[in-house]
């Protein structure tokens, strides 16, 4: 069920957040808002993967 939810929430970041790693965004520039992006989407990923 857990597994379930994850990849449901990460197939909706997929469509709507944006991605940085196709804008090659460097993560020392990176913005608070970008990090914490980044960091959700790393949290959803890895929990999904499980």
């Amino acid at each position: 069920m857990k597994k379930h939810l994850f990849k449901s929430i990460a197939k909706l970041n997929k469509h709507l957040l944006p991605s940085f790693s196709k804008k090659q965004l460097d993560l020392s520039k990176a913005n608070k808002l970008q990090m914490a992006i980044i960091g959700w989407r790393a949290y959803i990923t890895k929990n999904a993967l499980d």
